[in-house]
């Protein structure tokens, strides 16, 4: 029968097996200095700044680069974005951002907090936008817990009691912007008083509507409003064409009468003083006066009566003067009566 006698490996050996002290101290004294070489030195990003506590307690607030700090934890850094505009979106959502508290993920919150009602009762889904930066890195690390959260909160708050003063008309249409200024007011006065570190750059209402439920009605509202005020503007555009024209032509008519007035009087003074200039020349001189009328009323008359020709008693012959009555270029045609001829004594 055969025995089988174990074989001895070189490695199995108990005593090359035993672990060396020394060595593992030097290697967790190794491993402990490059941990605190590495976790000594921290980079603050350019849109950033850097919140410093040593055991818990605030230390300094560092700008951005690279700087030192102390390692295992003794100094804990936390980097705020203050170059940077954040923006929290309610009612919607825009997906991709890297701000964790822009948009409320979930979809019945955000269905519940644009749901909101008007001060004359009616409902309406509001959504806005509230954009703000962080203007105080300390305040905003330590006055809150979630100062971003606390932030939503507050614009909600504010929203709905600047909704809540206003009726359905205003909400929808000509109080969007003293909305939004109301808004950016109150919200921005809330974040001061209780030292929050930010500063409300700008809110902004987006798409403001009435309920699904309601919506086809309100719209068929809106476009008889809308109806009624076209009308009311093409009736006084005409309004305004036609009572200026009018009044245009009743001071034409005015000015036209005043001025036929006038002419009239000047004329009945100017007639009357000649008159009186005549009589008085004519007390003068009566005879003499008497012969210049007649004159002047003769030359005056006929020129305008046809057929009378006016000449000197001395003239010898009365043919020679007919050739001047002619028209030049006209054919002589006879005289319908017998020329009155008179001298001119």
């Amino acid at each position: 029968m055969a025995v089988i006698r174990p074989t001895t490996l070189p490695f199995a050996d108990p005593s090359k097996m035993r672990l060396n002290p020394a060595r593992i101290l030097g290697g967790i004294i190794a491993l402990l200095l490059a941990i605190g070489i590495f976790s000594s030195f921290y980079q603050v990003p350019a849109s950033s700044v850097a919140i410093v506590q040593r055991f818990g307690k605030f230390l300094t607030t560092m700008e951005p680069g690279l700087h030192f700090k102390m390692p295992f934890g003794i100094d804990v850094v936390t980097p705020v974005e203050v170059r940077r505009q954040l923006k929290l979106e309610f009612g919607y959502g825009t997906r991709g951002g890297t701000n964790d508290f822009q948009y409320n993920e979930d979809f019945e919150d955000m269905e519940l907090e644009k749901n909101m009602v008007t001060g004359d009762l009616n409902a309406a889904v509001v959504e806005w936008v509230v954009q703000f930066h962080i203007a105080d890195a300390r305040s905003f690390v330590f006055n809150f817990l979630e100062p971003q959260a606390t932030l939503r909160d507050l614009s909600e708050a504010v929203m709905r009691e600047v909704v809540g003063d206003r009726s359905i008309d205003e909400v929808l249409t000509v109080g969007r912007q003293e909305m939004e200024v109301k808004a950016l007011e109150r919200l921005q006065g809330i974040a001061s008083t209780l030292d929050m570190g930010v500063q409300i750059d700008q809110v902004q209402l987006g798409n403001v509507n009435p309920p699904a439920e309601v919506k086809d009605s309100f719209d068929e509202v809106n476009r008889a409003q809308q109806q009624r005020e076209s009308a009311i503007n093409q009736a006084n555009g005409e309004y305004n064409r036609v009572i200026p024209e009018a009044h245009g032509k009743a001071e034409q008519s005015l000015s036209e009468a005043e001025g036929y007035a006038t002419q009239r009087v000047n004329k009945a003074e100017g007639d009357a003083t000649r008159f009186l200039a005549l009589l008085a020349e004519y007390k003068k001189a009566p005879e003499v006066t008497k012969k210049r009328i007649y004159l002047e009323t003769l030359s005056e008359v006929l020129p305008n009566v046809p057929g009378i020709t006016i000449m000197d008693d001395k003239v010898p012959q009365f043919l020679p003067m007919m050739n001047l009555q002619s028209n030049k270029g006209a054919k002589p045609q006879a005289p319908a009566t017998q020329p009155q001829i008179r001298s001119a004594r």
